[in-house]
């Protein structure tokens, strides 16, 4: 059984002109795909597998990214489930000539495992260890709980729609 913290990684990445809108702040397009990338190969070392991005839960910034910040992507495994699994990534943005690091945005992301030719194959359990590894699994049930209850609204929507 794989544990937490054998596929989590963290990903620093030079933030630069490139990056960046008229204003000096980094396109939230740019952090969006370096969420995904970071998460993919979480899941993607945790499986073994191809893995696929189902979902992406909401995804709020809570202070903006500079050109010249170092972007810090922390990726670890939330929550297994037989198909998928919830990878869950913490940005920071550290101006790192003054020290001064700025949670940026959580993220919270769904993969799902693929076999060869291309189909949702099974995802390896998973051990939690530590308490903080557990209440993020506690809060990606509810999570996962929740998304399926809005899917089914959805539905019962397009049926009521029809």
């Amino acid at each position: 059984m794989k544990k937490v913290k054998d596929s989590s990684i963290t990903i620093v990445q030079h933030m630069t002109q490139m990056d960046a809108n008229l204003a000096g702040n980094v396109h939230g397009g740019t952090i969006m795909k370096l969420i995904d990338n970071t998460a993919g190969i979480v899941a993607a070392r945790h499986t073994g597998k191809n893995c696929v991005t189902a979902s992406i839960d909401r995804l709020d910034f809570h202070s903006p990214v500079f050109v010249g910040d170092l972007l810090r992507l922390t990726a670890s495994i939330n929550l297994v489930g037989k198909t998928s699994m919830e990878v869950g990534v913490r940005i920071e943005a550290e101006n790192f000539m003054t020290g001064e690091v700025r949670h940026t945005a959580s993220a919270y992301l769904t993969y799902v495992s693929l076999d060869a030719q291309g189909m949702p194959v099974e995802v390896p359990p998973i051990q939690f260890e530590s308490e903080e590894e557990k209440r993020r699994n506690c809060e990606a049930g509810e999570r996962k709980k929740n998304r399926l209850a809005e899917r089914l609204a959805e539905k019962d929507k397009e049926l009521c729609s029809k």
